[in-house]
């Protein structure tokens, strides 16, 4: 099990395994008013569930009789038991809309509950609850609440003093398959940039770890359909772990990211880029 707080946060986190789910209701904690998320999987892949309640404990043992695809549980409570009723109908309100927006992984719930009557004030501390448990989730490996998109950045043209704008911008051209993109590394992710072309379904080996993330994509950020009806468009931003898993997104297919990327301005590949970086910070 393990327990989240943060500094000058009132809530607390508590995730469990479900072979540990009966240890886990026995703190205080389980039995408080809050919010909680199962997560597990079925058949078709990843899957979750959203809850409120006003003894948690006694709708998580509900759960355990009555689903048997989930694998673990986080309880998403105060440490002062003070959220009421209405506080987590808000929250689990709100986690199901972020949920759904994000699209990550689905959701067994059916509908998004209506969000309670709240006054501005308890509905601006509900806002600041849910931001930090956006925040504090990716650090316990969940990151279903993480969006990947983007905000549009300045476009850079090929002239432009690069230095200027920091890291250089790459394109990725496939001519035999008209998939064309550009990408820039931003904050330690690789961005690919809105309205990037990318190949219209998933071509590779069927079992590739990237042909899951092109179907998430799919539904999420590269939903638009060209006119030619052969290619997938980006709609937004998105951020990718690296330079090969973007590269296998638009290309449909597990290319070598490191090698299939050039720098716009040089036409040197990423590889070649980033060692050239890696022997100026060693001088």
């Amino acid at each position: 099990m393990l327990t989240a707080e943060v500094f000058n946060w009132t809530g607390h986190i508590l995730m469990t395994p479900r072979t540990q789910i009966s240890e886990a209701l026995k703190r205080k904690e389980a039995r408080y008013t809050g919010t909680y998320i199962l997560l597990g999987e079925n058949p078709d892949g990843p899957l979750a569930y959203i809850g409120e309640g006003e003894d948690i404990s006694y709708r998580i043992k509900n759960h355990d009789t009555a689903k048997d695809w989930w694998t673990s549980a986080l309880l998403i409570t105060t440490a002062g038991n003070n959220l009421n009723k209405a506080h987590v109908k808000y929250l689990e309100s709100r986690l199901i809309e972020e949920a759904r927006r994000i699209g990550k992984i689905p959701l067994e719930n059916g509908t998004i509950p209506t969000r309670p009557s709240l006054s501005e004030a308890s509905q601006a501390n509900m806002e600041a609850f849910l931001a930090y448990i956006v925040m504090i989730l990716p650090a316990l490996r969940i990151d279903f609440l993480l969006a990947n998109t983007r905000p549009q950045q300045k476009t850079v043209r090929p002239t432009q003093d690069l230095q200027e704008y920091g890291e250089p911008v790459f394109e990725l051209l496939t001519k035999k398959h008209g998939i064309k993109a550009t990408a820039k590394l931003e904050n330690g992710e690789f961005v690919v940039h809105r309205d990037s072309i990318a190949r219209l379904s998933w071509e590779g080996t069927e079992s590739h770890n990237y042909r899951t993330l092109f179907d998430q994509l799919v539904s999420t950020g590269m939903h638009n359909i060209s006119e030619d009806g052969k290619h997938r468009i980006f709609s937004e931003n998105y951020a990718f772990k690296s330079p090969s898993a973007a590269g296998a997104v638009l290309n449909g297919r597990a290319p070598n990211g490191q090698e299939a990327w050039k720098t716009r301005d040089t036409g040197i590949s990423y590889r070649q880029w980033e060692a050239e970086q890696l022997e100026k910070n060693l001088v």
